[in-house]
């Protein structure tokens, strides 16, 4: 059975093989003015020094055997087995690479996939990852990682640990590059919602001084000026500490708070705002906003790598210090203190506040005299999204929580949509922009009817100029199983922007559902013509063509898929699919192998190999591949359907009664396994088992004329001739000349 999988996966970005019609730019708020960091260093240079040892300004960078802290030569295989792979980090010509193979049952190496690792996210003081630029400039995390824990090792990144992983295709979005690494610069138009990350030569290395003190390009202007005053040298450049201090804790925020890196969402950006134009000084609240669960009915004791702010903000500590304590009363964001001297630092932090209590508790022997505070009030955890991590827990308590906090955790996995409920504003804690309330309800599914309803009100009332809001309705009710209903509001999507090119894609795609070819080709005609260089709209483009019958230009169109993206393993597999209709059987072959080297856990990739291997009697390979198929998908009926098939041609009677048996079991009017069954059972000379099946037969399908044949056989063959003359009558009136033919001569038979 020949399936084709999901339309969304990476973009790419390589010339055009359409002429482009660049899209009207929507308005976003940004700012230019950056310098190179290392500007800096020339008049703050002890400043900068220190700087260097920080986390921040090693979060993002090149590999180098200067900065390498990992040992590529010794115990640098890692197998994972929930995905049955091998994954290798070695160096090659002078490059670090990542390399993932699989064993087949005859220890043949296969599935091998090799990515250059250009970049490393993370400072390596928990954790290293490797990020792997592709000829589109967008990046993939590569999928296994090092962590600095037990003297380091080698480990699944974050919700890998899983056999269907995310392999090479996670893409590092915005969000991701906002938080790790210096604001990059991005090509004219991907600045725009819902625009696939691309990045421009050259990357930033680090965060840099800029991401506290703002654009530094005015600041060295003052500086060079000739008789340039101190004041206006100041003035020129942002200091946090002059702010107020929610300014200066929204400075730490933009990074810190996330409330949970789990579906809710955690933030949502305001379109009107470039992914990188937050400034030191000005609103958190006017660039994105900040939601959690509500409470009780989520974790509300959450403890995940990234919620240093989250946790703080709930310590009595911060509440009652009426808005006095920021992230700077105990760290120095230029120096980050390790070992005696850092206990020594937060003691002191602590002392602030709370040294005549703690004076008072020592001379009563009620408490050690030197006593580093952080490590019983705030613990060392592990974390709950990162769980090859611990980290530090801002939550200031009064006790250390029970239990070993550095005990192993399993890896949770969430998707879109576990949490149900309520998703409430957290920063600001009132958000009284009811399109962004209902956005935050609908965009990961948590409060999908709820959220349409808020939307939707929310927009009639305030007739939004921008797309993204009938666009993210219209999604919701796609998502909802409502797509007669999506419709207008996609189209209203692009009556606001006809070149919102995700609203044509998604438009051209529920129209494809939906059987209306000619207007979804139009659209994604339109897509294609506008961003020429976006995979996805030629992926479903080339579905839409085979829909229409038009061959040549689905082949064609996936084609242009594959040449923007080459690991686009639904492009590959969608193209075997064409090919095996139109009987290029090694073409097909060639193409479902692709897509399962892209990615190994692709189940219809698989059952499509599976079934071109057994129509060429390749039976013990197209075992394997079923097998696989139903590894990863077990209550695929179909596959369990064809694999009882190919045991059959194989003489494996037994293993095809079993896989018909559990498909049975999973859908048991599943009339052709029924069918299918019998006649196996007839085979063996079980007539009564048998007819059992074909009885089940008829009552799914009662208008199948073979059915009925069977059955009368079957009834037959054990002794009830009266039985099977109704079923012989019904037969001999069946659309085929052979069953009918068949049964007219049993009736005869019968009557003599």
């Amino acid at each position: 059975m020949l399936l084709h999988g999901g339309i969304f996966g990476l973009l790419a970005i390589v010339p055009a093989l359409l002429p482009a019609q660049p899209a009207p730019a929507r308005t976003i708020l940004s700012e230019p003015g950056y310098v190179g960091p290392e500007t800096c260093a020339t008049c703050h240079q002890s400043i900068w020094a220190t700087y260097q040892r920080t986390g921040m300004s090693r979060s993002f960078y090149k590999p180098s055997p200067a900065n390498a802290i990992e040992d590529f030569t010794k115990n640098n295989t890692y197998y994972h087995e929930p995905s049955d792979s091998y994954f290798t980090m070695l160096r090659k010509d002078g490059k670090i690479i990542q390399r993932r193979h699989q064993l087949d049952p005859q220890g043949r190496v296969i599935n091998v996939m090799e990515k250059v690792a250009d970049f490393v996210l993370g400072s390596g003081n928990n954790a290293r990852a490797y990020l792997s630029r592709t000829p589109a400039n967008t990046l993939v995390e590569l999928p296994l990682a090092w962590y600095s824990e037990y003297g380091g090792y080698w480990a699944m990144n974050p919700g890998y640990d899983r056999p269907n992983h995310d392999g090479f295709r996670r893409t590092i979005t915005y969000d991701c590059m906002f938080c790790h690494n210096a604001y990059p610069k991005i090509p004219a138009g991907f600045e725009q919602p819902l625009s696939p990350a691309v990045y421009s030569d050259p990357l930033p290395e680090g965060i840099d001084c800029q991401r506290c003190h703002g654009p530094g390009a005015k600041h060295v202007e003052a500086a060079k000026a000739s008789g340039a005053n101190q004041a206006a040298i100041k003035a020129s450049i942002i200091n946090p500490a002059g702010m107020n201090t929610d300014r200066q804790m929204e400075v730490c925020m933009q990074c810190h708070l996330e409330t949970t890196s789990f579906p809710l969402p955690n933030t949502v950006l305001r379109y009107e705002r470039g992914p990188f134009s937050y400034r030191p000084g000005q609103q958190l609240a006017d660039f994105l906003l900040t939601f959690d669960h509500e409470p009780g009915k989520g974790r509300d004791d959450k403890f995940e790598i990234v919620n240093a702010a989250y946790r703080l903000r709930k310590s009595k500590c911060f509440l009652q210090s009426a808005g006095k304590m920021t992230c700077t009363t105990c760290h120095n964001p230029h120096d980050i203190p390790r070992g005696a001297t850092a206990v020594k630092a937060y003691d002191a932090a602590c002392n602030r506040c709370h040294e005549p209590e703690l004076s008072k508790l020592t001379q009563a022997k009620k408490h050690p005299a030197q006593p580093n505070c952080a490590s019983c009030h705030m613990p060392r955890r592990r974390t709950e999204d990162v769980v090859h991590v611990a980290a530090t827990d801002h939550l200031i308590q009064r006790n250390k929580p029970a239990g070993d906090l550095l005990a192993p955790l399993p890896e949770r996995h969430e998707t879109n949509g576990d949490y149900q409920g309520k998703v409430v504003p957290y920063y600001p804690a009132t958000i009284v922009d009811e399109l962004y309330l209902g956005i935050a309800q609908v965009i990961q599914k948590s409060n999908l009817k709820a959220g349409i309803e808020m939307l939707s009100n929310a927009i009639a009332k305030t007739n939004p100029s921008r797309p993204e809001y009938y666009f993210q309705l219209a999604e919701a009710y796609r998502n909802a199983n409502q797509p007669e209903k999506a419709l207008p509001h996609y189209r209203e999507a692009l009556k606001r922007d006809p070149h919102f090119v995700f609203g044509l894609q998604k438009l051209g795609f529920v129209l494809r559902r939906g059987g209306q070819y000619e207007e979804s080709a139009a659209l994604l005609q339109r897509a294609a013509r506008t961003m020429p260089e976006n995979a996805n709209t030629w992926q479903e483009l080339g579905l839409t063509y085979r829909a229409q019958k038009k061959i040549p230009e689905a082949i064609d169109a996936l084609g242009k898929a594959i040449s923007f993206d080459p690991d686009m393993e639904e492009a590959h597999n969608n193209l075997g699919v064409i090919r095996a209709s139109t009987a290029e059987n090694l073409a097909a072959e060639n193409a479902f192998r692709e897509a399962i080297r892209i990615r190994p856990d692709y189940a219809d990739a698989h059952a499509n190999l599976a079934g071109m291997l057994s129509a060429r009697a390749a039976f013990a390979e197209a075992s394997y591949h079923f097998e696989v198929t139903l590894k990863l998908r077990p209550n695929d009926v179909a596959a369990r359907y064809n694999y009882a098939m190919n045991l059959g041609r194989m003489r494996d009677y037994d293993g095809a009664q079993r896989q018909l048996e559990a498909a049975i079991k999973t859908e048991p009017d599943f009339a052709d396994a029924q069918q299918l069954l019998g006649d196996l059972f007839m085979a063996r000379g079980e007539s009564k088992a048998a007819a059992v099946r074909y009885q089940e037969a008829v009552r799914v399908r009662p208008e199948s004329g073979r059915a009925h044949l069977a059955l009368a056989s079957a009834l037959f063959a054990i002794g009830e001739k009266s039985a099977a003359i109704p079923h012989l009558q019904i037969a001999a009136k069946d659309s085929d000349q052979e069953i009918r033919s068949q049964a007219l001569d049993a009736l005869k038979q019968l009557q003599k």
